[in-house]
């Protein structure tokens, strides 16, 4: 990591004993408060309070274990202590170029009063923005190896409070949101109707995913969800509709446990991010805060980027990832009949390359360069690809040397089929045959059911697999792009070569489905970034009549496109359509080529859960700012001003917006592009078409 500073500015750390469990316990932090509560018969539980108003109400904390189903009563308070954190942390790349970590702690020590008289410590962080609290299983001589079947945490909200949701599914975070009131939260209808989404399992009818967005009847902007998930099951909320609480469901293993644990050991945050205005919640770094710093001690070659692919004309139906037609179309000799469809042939991936070469962009992803496409979805194999081995179409030697002479990076793809035992087994002789090649960085995928067999996307097996293919990718010196992964919880602070991940419903969606509907862009922020980057695929010019599939269309206009390289934050950020419809559109095309894929600072001028956002970026190490701005089905008028330039100077900036006929549905490649001449004293207002957007590049 670059060398971490930390700028100490208080710590203070108390011990203090209570003999009495009434006694109260809180810590606070601005108007943010947590209060800790043991109930009669020694339940431990927690309210959270923003000034006067209240975040959760009276919630109850604790486990049920394989050998102890009631480990969340009977425990007296044994003690508590208190810390003070103000310090500051430079990240690898991201947002901001320094994060402060500024909280108040206060970890309660508790006892069971019968039996093993096991201990439990519940940890609370207060920050200005939310709080963060997780278990501590200590060191102790009745709690050795123990299984939890269970996690009691709840979150009682206060209010019926609208929520931006998606189902609580254990393979799957790739689902349309929806937005409800809690007490309407039902998912079972769109589980059944999602065909487009390949694995999907959500058993329990409400169930949501988090990150969890609320928008509480008290004008309070709520965002729930975990950090630092390690060796752990991903944490899903059960929903009491009628009470209005969230109870933690933590997604099970092949035989219906929750996690495997090994004292002394400590679960994921429980994060609960506050504000009364919607654009703090975007600019929270709480979940970054609570995760670990940095495991790779040289980052020097973790260097955000922009790529192009062979990719969108294999979802558009234009060519396959297969190079035969099926496994069975064999030759006499056992070979595989060419198709003449496959994409991932050597004079297609040159003619990206030079696209690449031509416009700058330092990397091309190549899909289905290896052999396997032919039977690698649906079957539940286990042996289905190795990562070394290149159809006869591609010539890894020669398009290595031809992307070096272009000064163009190979990004590798490495699909699994949901085989995670195959991929382990081979990982290191993929990593050596990126070295070798010197491809800096690879694109993962799990699509289709888990192998081992019985385990889950988001439970711990494979929690623990993410985190293993991470941890190899950087002693190899490769960058990780994970699809189809379980979603973010912070983890790119402690490995900042897992840069983005899919873990969403993206823009791939457009391809092979009805896609996704104008507000979608809108609430991602809110709830999927939350936890970490996302592989969005942005950039699509062509938004209608890109396939043979009657009336579909991506549901926004061309500028909003332009927008998501701002509004949807990835420092491995793809140029996802054809070279041939960006060579359409160059004064379009010149945003994506100048826009920055790492930064100094960002503003949240603008945001809205589902109706609108506009976010303002300083691009790293230069003077150089970009916005983007988005809406929803909705037409409006963007107004924010740009008193975040420094002062006393002028500035040009080249606005990319919605023509006047612009929408989503009937007219969305119309768009403009002028300059003017800004200051920190300009005032934009900028008119966004239905479904649309608009950039800005000010230098």
């Amino acid at each position: 990591m670059k060398k971490l500073f930390a700028c100490l500015l208080g710590w203070v750390a108390i011990s203090q004993v209570y003999a009495q469990p009434d006694k109260s316990i809180s810590a606070s932090l601005g108007k943010v408060k947590v209060q800790f509560i043991l109930e009669e018969g020694g339940k431990p539980a927690y309210t959270v309070t923003y000034g006067a108003k209240p975040v959760i109400n009276k919630s109850n904390l604790g486990f049920a274990l394989a050998d102890d189903s009631t480990f969340y009563t009977g425990f007296k308070l044994l003690s508590t202590n208190y810390e003070q954190v103000d310090e500051s942390w430079a990240p690898v790349w991201g947002e901001v170029n320094s994060i402060r970590n500024h909280y108040q702690q206060v970890t309660v020590h508790l006892q069971q009063e019968g039996g093993k008289q096991r201990l439990l410590n519940v940890v609370f962080r207060v920050f200005e923005d939310g709080i963060g609290f997780r278990y501590e299983f200590p060191k102790q001589a009745n709690l050795n190896y123990f299984i939890v079947t269970q996690e009691k945490t709840e979150f009682a909200l206060a209010s019926d409070a609208k929520a931006f949701w998606i189902p609580g599914d254990y393979d799957s975070n790739e689902y349309a949101y929806s937005t409800t009131k809690v007490s309407e939260i039902d998912n079972q209808k769109i589980v059944g109707a999602s065909g487009d989404i390949a694995v999907r399992l959500a058993p329990d009818r409400y169930s949501v995913q988090t990150p969890l967005m609320l928008k509480s009847d008290n004008g309070l902007y709520i965002n729930i969800h975990e950090a630092a998930l390690r060796n752990y099951s991903s944490m899903q909320l059960h929903v009491d509709r009628s009470q209005f609480k969230l109870k933690s469901s933590l997604v099970p293993d092949a035989v219906g446990n929750m996690a495997y644990l090994h004292a002394p050991f400590h679960t994921p945050w429980r994060t609960v991010i506050v504000s009364d205005k919607a654009a703090d919640i975007l600019s929270s770094k709480m979940i970054l805060n609570l995760n670990d710093p940095s495991k790779v001690e040289n980052t020097s070659w973790i260097k955000p980027m922009k790529f192009v692919g062979v990719w969108w004309e294999m979802q558009i139906g234009k060519s396959t990832w297969s190079y035969a037609q099926s496994m069975n179309d064999v030759d006499a000799n056992g070979k595989l009949i060419p198709s003449g469809l496959h994409g991932a042939n050597t004079a297609n991936v040159k003619r990206y390359i030079d696209f690449a070469a031509r416009h700058g962009i330092p990397g091309v992803l190549v899909e289905g360069w290896n052999t396997g496409w032919e039977d690698w979805f649906g079957n539940w194999k286990e042996d289905v690809f190795d990562f070394v081995t290149p159809y006869p179409d591609f010539d890894v030697a020669a398009l290595t040397s031809y992307a070096r002479a272009k000064g163009v990076s190979i990004i590798m793809h490495n699909e699994t089929s949901g085989s995670a035992t195959n991929y382990e087994r081979q990982l290191d002789t993929a990593y050596r045959f990126m070295n070798e090649h010197s491809y800096p960085a690879v694109k993962t995928g799990y699509v289709g059911k888990i192998i081992p067999r019985g385990e889950h996307h988001d439970g711990q097996w494979m929690v623990n697999h993410y985190a293993r293919v991470a941890q190899k990718a950087a002693e190899h010196h490769v960058m990780l792009d994970a699809h189809e992964p379980v979603r973010p919880t912070g983890l790119q602070r402690t490995y900042p070569n897992w840069m983005a991940s899919e873990a969403g419903r993206g823009n791939e969606y457009n391809a092979f489905s009805e896609g996704n509907l104008p507000e979608h862009e809108t609430i991602l922020p809110f709830t999927r970034l939350m936890g970490g980057p996302m592989d969005y695929t942005p950039g699509i010019f062509k938004l209608i009549g890109y396939t043979t599939v009657p009336n579909r269309q991506v549901h926004t206009t061309l500028a909003k496109q332009l927008a998501l390289y701002v509004t949807m934050y990835s420092p491995l950020q793809m140029v996802a359509d054809l070279p041939e419809n960006y060579d359409k559109y160059p004064d379009a095309f010149q945003f994506i080529k100048d826009v920055a894929v790492d930064w100094d600072d960002t503003y949240i001028l603008e945001a809205e859960p589902g109706d609108y956002l506009t976010i303002a970026r300083k691009a790293k190490g230069t003077n150089e700012w970009f916005i983007g701005g988005i809406t929803d089905e909705h037409s409006r008028t963007a107004n924010f001003k740009l008193n975040f330039l420094p002062q006393g100077r002028t500035f040009e900036a080249t606005i990319y917006e919605d023509g006047r006929t612009a929408s989503f549905d009937k007219n969305p490649e119309s768009y403009a592009v002028r300059k003017i001449k800004v200051t920190s004293k300009t005032v934009l207002q900028l008119k966004i078409a239905p479904g649309g957007g608009f950039a800005l590049s000010i230098n």
